[in-house]
């Protein structure tokens, strides 16, 4: 038997709870490219509380996602996903119901205070074994990409079509699909799996906060969210104000996705192989601010437009495939999951400030501003990730250890002495080694043998 094989569970669990993802991102991104200007007809609309209607989302997000993570541990990963997609659905009818900004940003708040990812991601790694595990989180992330790209597509032609109200009641919709395919496609855990590398760690915030790598990562997140929302305060009206329709913008936005991400391969295959991460990473600070000055030099050129938006997404998918393998090669043994979860909470802040910045200054000073601000923002994230290191080049990796392993003392020693092994921690709690390792150098499978020989 081919033990690195998925199991029909982990099939199960992998494509069920990478769907149940995806509905809910789809449901999110899909508002963006069409609110600045079909929303400017709902009763008290401005461009401020545009703004703040898409930033809310991100602030929600941040302050529930972390306790609702911790909290699934003691109610059960099912249970709070059904509730979180429950949540969101209740605050897209919200939406979908008013005719005021007033009720959009309350139905945006909801729709981000069901925050279920850490739960989806727990759960995850409750229903894989260690060797699939990072296939099935690989397939994750593959599906955010290209859900956001699909939402990038489909949220203009909808609201063209139905209307804003309609965009709200499907994403309603597609989150109730994603609560009946939580209760009959993905399997329920027999147990909760402690895993660090994929959950939270109480107690281990300061640790993770402390490191400075890790610091202008998270940092680097924050601004990146914060450019996209911002741009998509400006963008639309923009290309409307330029002679492009809304009801056209769609195609810009699938032209753009489908040649970054044509471009994002060769960049990560260059940067993980070659090891130039850090290289890969300072230019697309670059092009991003080469994007923002694109921009806010456009005017109502459309074509100049245009090119600013390829060069951002182009940055944007290189960017959102990179940082999390950053953080991972930067966490410490047995922190992954906690550097993740600050990463995210990061992620959201960055959604926040973008959505309702972008939004103020846009009344107030119009696109230009946006993007004049944007670039500084850049230069600002450029002079400090210009200190980065080159990170490691190592993966994560948990080694479920038996009763007489833990109660070897001089398992961890041996394990920290094998060839491209970097960090060790073994958890006695847990039946756990934590190991930093450089996969070219040795596997899984050798430090297994191992493990098993002790």
């Amino acid at each position: 038997m081919n033990d690195n094989k998925m199991t029909g569970t982990e099939l199960r669990a992998t494509w069920g709870l990478g769907t149940v993802f995806s509905l809910r991102m789809l449901g999110m991104f899909m508002v963006l490219p069409v609110l600045t200007t079909y929303g400017m007809a709902l009763q008290g609309a401005s461009e401020t509380l545009i703004g703040l209607a898409i930033g809310i989302y991100g602030l929600a997000q941040a302050v529930f996602q972390l306790p609702f993570g911790l909290i699934s541990d003691r109610v059960g990963r099912k249970p709070l996903i059904i509730g979180g997609l429950l949540v969101f659905a209740f605050g897209s009818v919200i939406a979908a119901l008013t005719h005021s900004i007033w009720g959009v940003i309350l139905g945006r708040a909801l729709q981000g205070s069901g925050a279920i990812a850490a739960a989806v991601m727990a759960l995850l790694s409750d229903l894989t074994r260690e060797q699939n595990r990072t296939k099935a989180m690989a397939f994750i992330g593959i599906s955010f990409g290209v859900t956001f790209a699909i939402a990038m597509v489909l949220g203009p032609i909808i609201t063209h079509a139905l209307g804003l109200s309609a965009l709200f009641w499907g994403i309603a919709v597609l989150a109730l699909a994603g609560i009946l395919i939580t209760i009959a496609v993905v399997p329920a855990a027999d147990a909760h799996v402690l895993n660090r590398d994929s959950g939270i760690v109480m107690g281990s915030f300061a640790k993770v906060l402390a490191n400075p790598q890790l610091l202008k990562l998270n940092f680097g997140i924050f601004c990146l969210h914060a450019l996209l929302m911002s741009s998509f305060v400006a963008l639309p009206p923009m290309m409307a104000k330029a002679g492009l329709a809304p009801a056209d913008h769609w195609k810009v936005y699938l032209v753009t996705m489908l040649v970054s991400f044509a471009a994002v391969v060769p960049f990560i295959i260059y940067a993980e192989v070659k090891k130039q991460m850090k290289r890969v990473f300072m230019g697309c600070i670059t092009v991003l601010l080469l994007a923002e000055i694109v921009l806010w030099s456009a005017g109502q050129q459309l074509w100049i437009i245009f090119a600013g938006v390829q060069l951002f997404f182009l940055a944007f998918n290189v960017m959102e495939a990179i940082l999390p393998s950053l953080i991972s090669k930067e966490s410490p043994a047995g922190y992954k999951g906690t550097a993740m979860g600050v990463y995210s909470t990061g992620q959201f802040l960055g959604v926040a400030l973008g959505g309702s910045m972008g939004g103020w200054l846009f009344q107030r000073q119009g696109a230009g501003m946006v993007f004049l601000v944007g670039a500084a923002i850049s230069l600002i994230w450029w002079a400090v990730s210009y200190t980065l290191r080159e990170p490691p080049y190592v993966s994560s990796l948990r080694i479920t250890l038996s009763a007489l392993a833990v109660k070897d003392g001089g398992l961890e020693q041996r394990l920290r002495s094998q060839p491209g092994v970097t960090e060790v921690v073994v958890v006695p709690e847990e039946q756990s080694a934590y190991v930093k390792i450089d996969t070219k150098r040795t596997s899984r499978s050798e430090l297994e043998r191992l493990v098993n020989a002790a």
